[in-house]
């Protein structure tokens, strides 16, 4: 069995979640100032990438991280540039903790129209996704947000996540699509609909074996999203926790069957620079096993 088809098994038949890793430059400070680094810790862009790539190898290389509980895990281009004890981080990854390596590939946001943000250009991205197959990375990640119940702006997002999936799928990728609702819309619950609908019009348009992911905030109606779950070119769906603290995205999430979390800011809640190495790997392990219990519903 080739490696991508024992991730496959992995997913297909394995518990365990997606830990989230995957801050890029615009967010990557604020997951530094919640570690516990100030600002003045660093003078410029390579000094913080070093400086979040020690935070996030030390996540890493805990015992508390491991394939037991942990499925896969979301890095931003320069983590997977970088290594983790003489490997590349990917390598390292599926070598030695069985956790299954996604990259995230888009530029960010464009400016909201329609209430919702589709993704900015990504001119490099065949390059980028050559780059990643040949660093044994399984799938990928993107993120559009939608904020209102704006049909146009929800299918102006799943479109371009669709079209862009397609392209992942050529690659021999398997693409996590991720169209965002953001918590505080207060149309959240129509939103949800309106983006249901969409996600099952464009999955029905895939050809058999052309496999995605899909990465949802968690619904505001349990068990919202059964039917993209049981969807047959849908290999999982994830939920992201969006804001929520990671005490309510897992009581949200429990409620949710056989979806499992993706989570960022969660899952590093309560984590510290300061904290002594069994401190810090006893914060984790105790995150860990939170997440992977609402996971396991």
């Amino acid at each position: 069995m080739t490696n991508f088809n024992q991730q496959l098994d992995k997913i297909n038949n394995e518990p365990g979640f997606i830990a989230a890793l995957d801050q890029s430059g615009g967010s990557t400070p604020k997951a530094l100032a919640n570690y516990g680094v100030k600002a003045d810790a660093y003078s410029n862009d390579d000094e913080m990438f070093e400086v979040v790539h020690n935070m996030r190898s030390r996540i890493v290389t805990s015992p508390a991280f491991s394939g037991n509980r942990i499925m896969g895990a979301i890095l931003f281009e320069n983590t997977m540039d970088r290594e983790i004890e003489g490997q590349g981080t990917a390598d390292y990854l599926w070598n030695v903790k069985r956790v299954i390596p996604f990259l995230k590939v888009d530029k960010g946001l464009a400016d909201e129209i329609d209430g919702a943000q589709i993704m900015k250009p990504m001119p490099d991205l065949d390059a980028l996704l050559q780059k990643a197959k040949q660093k044994n990375v399984f799938g990928t990640k993107m993120r559009s947000v939608i904020k209102t119940d704006n049909a146009d702006g929800v299918n102006a997002v799943v479109s371009q996540q669709f079209e862009i999936g397609r392209q992942i799928i050529d690659a021999g990728l398997v693409p996590i699509i991720e169209p965002e609702v953001d918590i505080n819309s207060p149309q959240k619950a129509a939103t949800e609909e309106l983006l249901k609908t969409s996600l099952l019009k464009h999955l029905d348009q895939l050809g058999e074996g052309q496999l995605v992911m899909l990465k949802l905030t968690l619904p505001e109606t349990n068990n919202f999203y059964a039917t993209c779950i049981q969807h047959p070119n849908v290999l999982k769906v994830v939920a992201l926790s969006g804001g929520y603290s990671r005490q309510e995205a897992n009581q949200r999430l429990s409620k949710q069957n056989d979806m499992v979390a993706s989570f960022s800011r969660a899952l590093s809640e309560g984590l510290s620079a300061q904290q002594s190495d069994d401190e810090f790997n006893s914060v984790l392990d105790a995150s860990i096993e939170s997440i992977f219990q609402a996971s396991s519903t």
